[in-house]
């Protein structure tokens, strides 16, 4: 049902858009370009927030409702208006917290795509792409691939100013510290596998996911049962940026693959705060998550959900392939 909706909400968006909007927005599916995506900040192909009426606007959130959960939702908005602090723009907070994109600086900064024609039968995506921010979903046979995922925040904490104390992607630090902390020593030495974090994400903006860099540390099931819950509740902070129906879906490729089979590893300082950069990562037959907060004195905040069987909708774009030889 929610491709469905998806795939409606998405119609209408399209229907709403001028010639020249259009053109900015629309690309085959089968785009040289598909698989190349970035968290850095700059332009990329597709059609910047800023030009969207209020209307359009209120289209498009119909289309980030029906994908994220509330809290994806306010992480999404958690995203601009770190941007607008950080950057120091004209815009105000309200902008990112309640709406009014159009002819705004942060609004230039996101972009919207649509990949393929959303009113055939066909395999179509549509993409949210911006500093700090990668939203791709793609649709195939009534099914919905939601990944690769990344929200960042720079700062994870305003430190001084009118907004100083507030703070972004909150359960993905305030858990892994919680989980790290509720390890015995002899599962730290397991778990800690470097002393010193690496300065980024490892696996980057790259079009496919490479779990070998990644360090195995230590398996969900050499876990206790309170250690396994917080574990599950720190996977939980990237699932859970999911509307309903695609988390549940996630969580049970995760199970059906082997829950115990998923690792924790951590590198860097093990204490938050001011100068303590730190890392970890979670991995496991099908599922990866990354979190990294390293760079501006450990007060930047870069994270990642991919999946290492359906990217892109790999998997699914497989079956179909096969169906229609």
């Amino acid at each position: 049902m929610v491709v469905d909706q998806i795939r409606a909400a998405t119609q209408d968006l399209l229907a709403a858009l001028t010639p020249e909007q259009l053109e900015k927005i629309s690309a085959p599916f089968d785009t040289p370009d598909h698989k190349s995506w970035t968290y850095l900040p700059g332009a990329v192909p597709g059609l910047p927030l800023t030009e969207l009426s209020a209307a359009q606007e209120a289209l498009v959130m119909r289309l980030l409702e029906l994908v994220y959960s509330e809290r994806g939702l306010a992480d999404f908005r958690g995203v601009l208006v770190s941007e607008i602090i950080v950057r120091g723009l004209a815009d105000p907070l309200e902008v990112a917290e309640v709406g009014g994109w159009a002819g705004s600086t942060v609004g230039d900064r996101y972009y919207l795509r649509v990949l393929g024609d959303p009113g055939g039968a066909e395999p179509w995506a549509w993409r949210l792409n911006g500093h700090h921010l990668a939203l791709h979903v793609t649709l195939v046979d009534g099914a919905i691939a939601f990944t690769p995922q990344f929200f960042g925040s720079n700062p994870a904490e305003v430190r001084t100013g009118p907004h100083a104390g507030r703070r972004f992607l909150i359960g993905e630090q305030d858990l892994g510290f919680q989980l790290l902390h509720a390890l015995e020593p002899g599962q730290l030495e397991v778990a800690v596998v470097s002393p010193e974090a690496p300065d980024d994400i490892l696996t980057r903006h790259d079009p496919v996911a490479d779990a070998s860099l990644l360090h195995r540390g230590l398996a969900y099931g050499d876990m206790t049962a309170d250690q396994r819950q917080l574990f599950s509740l720190l996977i939980g902070q990237y699932v859970g940026r999911a509307a309903g129906p695609i988390g549940l879906q996630t969580w049970q490729d995760i199970t059906d693959h082997g829950i115990e089979r998923l690792t924790f590893a951590w590198a860097g300082d093990t204490q938050p705060g001011a100068g303590h950069p730190h890392y970890y990562s979670i991995a496991g037959p099908t599922f990866l998550a990354e979190y990294d907060n390293t760079q501006d004195d450990a007060n930047h905040i870069h994270s990642v959900w991919r999946d290492l069987r359906n990217d892109w909708g790999t998997d699914l774009l497989a079956a179909h392939y096969a169906m229609h030889r």
